[in-house]
């Protein structure tokens, strides 16, 4: 073992959180989202540690075959479909599924004659304004893609949501009533909850969710913890004590001096840093856990280190662990601390940080 960054992996945890998604929307398949590298938990660990989702989500080709050569073999849905003509051989051959969102792309299909061979979802802009058609377009592009002698029938129908996560419900039941006039008449299994829409929008449920960070325990909702929804956090990141300081009062810590001690007191360094995918830009005084207990981060997040004031732990000993997110301390709050989101949080913790793998209870 070298530096002492790593996060651990809850695969009980994750299989909890499916759960909870089924407990919430009993009706409905679970499309499951492991793009950008699951959240940054692992791809492949978590698609082979849920082998109950319906399907799962990925954000290209690339990341379809790497879960097809890890073995796995539940449908897989490319979520933002063909981006060149050229993916069709490795889309059919994979069995992968689209999401048909642009004009470029029906087109493609049209052009290919191999008899039932694509499934496609088609993806209708209900208010979102990032994929999908125009709702006016939805119906001749539906007909288009029923007409195509290469895709499957039925074919499935898509959209998503932009404020879910909002307590101004009026956009999102904008969006649910647009869809639905848009879509009445068409025959298909219908998708529009992401994990937000799941949470806050039973309604919305239909045939096909889509959860996506409630599955590795974080809350997509402002000012929410996953702890409140009954989930529990997949993704543990820890570290050591690599040193301790005592400093005099008027001592300044980290690059910039831009924390001062206000009075004799000892600093610890923890082995992590930005480098590994923590928070330059955290606010001063967010907390980290030293032996389970709270200790403000002070000064600025180095590359490689950090510090923490430990005058709450007069006891606290190099090689002492140091808990940065996880069970305890939910993402959340980093996130807040940090004016971004639990998002992308998870999804930048970079390649040296090593991963432990906990199976039930034994960690590996």
């Amino acid at each position: 073992m070298s530096r002492p960054a790593k996060i651990t992996i809850d695969l009980p945890a994750l299989k909890h959180n499916f759960k909870q998604v089924q407990r919430m929307a009993p009706g409905s398949a679970i499309l499951a989202m492991v793009k950008s590298n699951a959240y940054g938990h692992g791809l492949e660990r978590i698609a082979l540690g849920l082998p109950e989702a319906d399907a799962f989500g990925v954000a290209s080709l690339e990341e379809g075959l790497q879960l097809r050569q890890a073995g796995v073999s539940n449908p897989i849905v490319l979520m933002e479909g063909l981006f060149h003509a050229d993916e069709l051989f490795n889309v059919i051959h994979d069995h992968f599924t689209l999401v048909v969102h642009e004009e470029h792309q029906v087109r493609t299909l049209e052009s290919h004659d191999h008899p039932n061979a694509i499934s496609v979802w088609l993806k209708v802009d209900t208010g979102m304004h990032r994929l999908g058609f125009e709702p006016s377009e939805a119906i001749n592009i539906y007909q288009r893609l029923m007409n195509c002698q290469s895709v499957k029938k039925p074919i499935g129908l898509m959209t998503h949501f932009a404020e879910a996560d909002s307590i101004d419900r009026a956009h999102t039941l904008q969006q649910i009533d647009l869809f639905n006039q848009t879509t009445h008449s068409l025959v298909g299994p219908r998708s529009l909850a992401n994990s937000a829409g799941i949470i806050a929008w039973p309604s919305a449920h239909a045939d096909w969710v889509r959860p996506g960070i409630m599955l590795y325990g974080a809350s997509p909702l402002p000012g929410h913890r996953g702890v409140e929804h009954h989930l529990k956090p997949v993704m543990t990141l820890s570290s050591e004590l690599i040193a301790i300081h005592s400093l005099t009062k008027g001592s300044r810590v980290g690059y910039g001096g831009t924390w001062t001690c206000p009075e004799d007191m000892r600093i610890g360094v923890v082995g992590i840093g930005y480098g590994d995918g923590y928070p330059r830009h955290v606010k001063n005084g967010v907390p980290v856990l030293v032996n389970g207990r709270p200790c403000p981060l002070v000064g600025r997040v180095s590359m490689d280190m950090l510090c923490v004031d430990l005058r709450t732990q007069p006891e606290a000993k190099v090689g002492d662990l140091v808990l940065l997110w996880g069970s305890g301390l939910p993402v959340e709050v980093v996130a807040e601390y940090s004016e971004t989101t639990a998002y992308e949080l998870l999804t930048r913790i970079t390649q040296r940080v090593r991963v432990m793998i906990r199976n039930q209870e034994s960690v590996i």
